[in-house]
C-alpha cells in the first residue's frame, strides 16, 4: 500500500498533468533527482559513520568545481613511497564516502591511492539533488584535477556513473576510462529506473514522455543511450562486475547484462551480502584488490 505521501503527490501531479503534461513531467522529474537525507537514519548507520572516523581522518580534502556546482573528494595516500595505482572510488545513491571506509582501508593495505568521491547532495558535498550528467560532470572534475585514474571502482549508482562517463555521454564532456574498472551492485541501463518511477507516480504517457526528455535536455542523449552494459562491452578495458543475486534493491539480472557485454567483462557472485554489506565485505575487497594488481603480480611471477 502506498504511503500518504506518495498518494498526495500521484494526485498533485494527475491534476497538473489535466493543464500540462510537460509541466508535471518536470516536477516528476524535480523530485527524482532529491537526494535523501544525509542524516544517519538509524543506530547502525550513526555507528558505521563513528567507525570510519579514524580512516577518514587520513584524507586531504579537495573541493574540485564543474559547470553547475562543486563536490568534494577526499585523498588518502598510498603507504608506500613506490608508483602505486590512483584509484577513484564512488558510492551509490543515499550514501557518502565515509561508508565505503573499510573499502578505502582495504585498497590502501593493498597499496594504491585512493581518491574518495562525496556525489553532489551527498557526505561533505553542497547540494540537494543529483543526476546522471552531474555526476559524470563531477568524475571529470576529479579526471582534470588528478590527472587520471588507473582504476575506477563504484558502488550502484556510481558503477553506473563510471560506466557513462566512460561512454561519454554528456556530449560536452569527454570519455573518462580508467586503465580497469570494478562496478559493484551496479544498474546497467536507466531506463528501468525512469520507467519504475513514472509507474510509482502513474504518470501519464505524456508526463513520462516529458520526464525522460529531461534527461535529453541535461545530456544531450536519450535515457535509452545510458546503458552502462552496452558501454562496457565496447570498451577494451577490464572491468570486474560484483554483485549478489540476493541483491533486493538492484536485480542480479543487471550484472547478467554486464556479464554477457563482452569478453573484457568478468563477473564475480558474493551472494548472501545483499546491496550494502557486500561494499564492506573481506572477501569482495580481496577479489577487487587481486583485480587491481594482477597484471603486476603475473610481471613478478
Amino acid at each position: 500500500m502506498a504511503s500518504i505521501a506518495i498518494e498526495v503527490t500521484r494526485l498533485a501531479l494527475r491534476c497538473v498533468s489535466a493543464f500540462s503534461p510537460e509541466t508535471a513531467g518536470r516536477l516528476a522529474f524535480r523530485l527524482f533527482s532529491v537526494t535523501p537525507s544525509r542524516k544517519p537514519s538509524n543506530a547502525k548507520e550513526k555507528a558505521a559513520l563513528t567507525a570510519a572516523e579514524p580512516v577518514m581522518a587520513g584524507a586531504h580534502r579537495v573541493t574540485l568545481s564543474y559547470a553547475g556546482g562543486w563536490v568534494v573528494a577526499k585523498r588518502f595516500r598510498a603507504p608506500s613511497d613506490g608508483a602505486a595505482k590512483r584509484v577513484l572510488l564512488v558510492h551509490g545513491w543515499g550514501s557518502r564516502s565515509d561508508y565505503l571506509a573499510a573499502m578505502i582501508k582495504g585498497l590502501l593495505a593493498g597499496g594504491a591511492e585512493v581518491i574518495a568521491l562525496d556525489w553532489p547532495g551527498h557526505g561533505a558535498s553542497p547540494g540537494r539533488t543529483l543526476t546522471m550528467p552531474a555526476a559524470v560532470r563531477a568524475i571529470d572534475a576529479a579526471w582534470r584535477h588528478f590527472d587520471g585514474f588507473d582504476v575506477a571502482v563504484g558502488h550502484s549508482f556510481g558503477g553506473a556513473s563510471l560506466a557513462c562517463a566512460a561512454g561519454g555521454l554528456v556530449c560536452d564532456v569527454p570519455s573518462r576510462i580508467a586503465g580497469s574498472m570494478v562496478l559493484i551492485g551496479a544498474p546497467s541501463e536507466m531506463t528501468w529506473l525512469f520507467k519504475g518511477f513514472g509507474k510509482l507516480l502513474r504518470l501519464s504517457h505524456k508526463a513520462q514522455a516529458a520526464l525522460e526528455g529531461m534527461v535529453v535536455q541535461l545530456s544531450g542523449r536519450r535515457i535509452e543511450d545510458f546503458d552502462a552494459a552496452r558501454i562496457l562491452g565496447v570498451l577494451t578495458v577490464p572491468v570486474l562486475v560484483i554483485h549478489a543475486e540476493d541483491d533486493k534493491e538492484v536485480s542480479a539480472d543487471h550484472a547478467r547484462r554486464y556479464a554477457a557485454a563482452g569478453a573484457n567483462v568478468e563477473l564475480h557472485w558474493a551472494n548472501g551480502l545483499g546491496h550494502r554489506r557486500i561494499v564492506s565485505a573481506p572477501p569482495v575487497i580481496e577479489r577487487i584488490n587481486a583485480f587491481i594488481h594482477a597484471e603486476e603480480r603475473r610481471a613478478a611471477a
